[in-house]
């Protein structure tokens, strides 16, 4: 592979998007049937993140400039509607007081790409603001790609090696599916 190396972009330009739009759809398509919460971002909500100055995008591109990750970044946590921006805020006052809660929204590098150091170089990216601005950041894992690629392990493994850090898990949610099997007759009812 050749060199590699991660720009901070504001937004992604209009005749660049199909190009990132395919990368996410590579990399996050698969779990429409492995996830119970929507994990893909329809076409409308992945271009507005594209187009929004508020979330900053880590990409990671080969020497030649072609793009194979991206991290999306923002303090801007309205942005990301699946969170509640009152949970940080209450959990972390002088953070908020600074404006230095982030979440990260997605983060992704091209399946040809992933045994390389793409998804390391754009956390190290990451880990830069972080620890300049002693901010706090949030994330989510669904649990297929936390169990089949033990994600939390490999983000806590790079943020341990690259700043002293502090990561716990802050909420969880369990999804349930009761399957009838039955007429849904008993006895004595």
């Amino acid at each position: 592979m050749s060199e590699l190396y991660v720009t901070v972009e504001t937004t992604i330009p209009d005749d660049r998007i199909d190009l990132f739009a395919r990368l996410y759809e590579e990399a996050f398509g698969p779990l429409r049937t492995k996830a119970i919460a929507r994990q893909v971002l329809h076409p409308e909500e992945f271009h507005a993140e594209m187009v929004d100055p508020r979330v900053h995008k880590h990409v990671a591109r080969l020497g030649s400039g072609e793009p194979i990750g991206v991290t999306t970044l923002t303090r801007h946590l309205e942005t990301v509607p699946w969170i509640s921006p009152d949970y940080f805020a209450a959990r972390y006052p002088e953070h908020a007081a600074r404006a230095a809660i982030y979440y990260a929204g997605f983060t992704l590098v091209a399946p040809s790409a992933q045994q390389g150091a793409a998804f390391h170089a754009m956390i190290e990216s990451v880990v830069q603001i972080m620890v300049a601005q002693r901010a706090t950041v949030g994330w989510d894992i669904c649990s297929y790609n936390n169990t089949r690629y033990s994600l939390a392990d490999s983000i806590r493994a790079v943020l341990d090696e690259q700043a002293n850090v502090e990561v716990a898990v802050e909420d969880s949610q369990i999804y349930y599916a009761a399957r009838f099997t039955g007429d849904g007759a008993t006895e004595g009812g």
